[in-house]
């Protein structure tokens, strides 16, 4: 198990550079504690050079993550709506062959299946009810029995800081636990200008305005690439999933990394250098799944919908 001291410079857009570290090193249990939501962009900036800076103290202090019992990579990207997550899995699928799991996976899986408990999911979409946390902490758990000793990126869960205490304790309990968190820090400015901007052809995934290049077809808006939308899905991000980062920052400081760029682009060196520590393989690669890996970790839609065949999942 690598156990290198890692200094990582943080930039936070509006906020001299912060240090944070990571190291990988000896079990711990996972402790409850109530963690609070920033309510605003200036806010959120304050919050987290805060929650950065209480990973450093704590690297310092020798708090560790727990210890899994492999070298594989798991791994989660907490990361505002239209941050680039997706762009940035698909890559990082593509150049390390690292099994990509989302909630949309795990729902559709179960419910092929016609396992007990894809019975138990099926009836509640049916229905279109709430699927309770304990029942997609429950799958995601199965799901990840499927690649015990492999390298993966989970997708879509949690998205609170409830889902992510659940989580983390049924891991550490099967001695895998999460050892790379990774925050997308991209400006709301930035997000919302691209966003606005973005026309597309959806056969081909064009992104300019006019016609697409190879076919001369219109290109068209997305319907939620809109300011309301994204504003409305930003505070849901504040309010919902923001304190998982304080939470990481409590219980994994050394696994916690905010990467910032106003593109995919300028993150992604910045991420091959966390990643690739802990996974150096690079394997074969369908090309055929960059696709699904877009789509299933779009983070402009709504992550609180899971289509699942011709219905939709809820989750909290």
């Amino acid at each position: 198990m690598l156990r290198r001291s890692v200094l990582h410079a943080v930039r936070v857009s509006c906020f001299a550079p912060t240090p944070a570290a990571r190291v990988l090193a000896p079990a711990a249990w996972v402790r409850t504690r109530a963690y609070s939501a920033p309510s605003a962009p200036c806010d959120y900036e304050a919050s987290l050079r805060g929650t950065l800076d209480k990973a450093a103290r704590n690297v310092e202090a020798g708090v560790r993550a727990p210890e899994g019992e492999d070298k594989s990579l798991r791994l989660i990207m907490v990361a505002k709506p239209g941050a680039g997550k997706g762009t940035l899995s698909s890559r990082l699928v593509k150049k390390y062959n690292l099994n990509f799991i989302s909630t949309g996976d795990v729902l559709r899986h179960e419910i092929q299946a016609g396992s007990e408990l894809g019975q138990a999911v099926e009836k509640i979409v049916a229905g279109g009810g709430l699927v309770p946390d304990e029942l997609m902490v429950e799958l995601v758990r199965k799901e990840l029995d499927r690649h015990i000793g492999q390298s993966w990126i989970l997708d879509g869960f949690p998205r609170t800081l409830k889902q992510g205490q659940m989580l983390n304790a049924v891991l550490t309990s099967e001695g895998r636990p999460l050892n790379l968190i990774v925050n997308l820090n991209v400006p709301d400015a930035v997000i919302l200008s691209r966003i606005q901007a973005r026309w597309i052809h959806l056969p081909l995934g064009a992104s300019s305005p006019g016609v697409d290049d190879e076919t001369g077809e219109p290109l068209s808006k997305r319907p939620d690439d809109t300011a309301e939308v994204f504003n409305k899905r930003l505070r849901s991000y504040y309010e919902a999933t923001a304190p998982l980062l304080e939470m990481y920052a409590t219980e994994y400081p050394d696994c916690l990394y905010s990467l910032t760029g106003n593109t995919s682009d300028e993150i992604w060196p910045q991420l091959m250098d966390v990643v690739a520590p802990l996974h150096g393989r690079a394997g074969s690669y369908a090309a055929s799944a960059d696709r699904r890996v877009r789509d299933e970790a779009d983070d402009m839609r709504d992550t609180t919908e899971v289509h699942v065949g011709d219905k939709t999942a809820h989750i909290q």
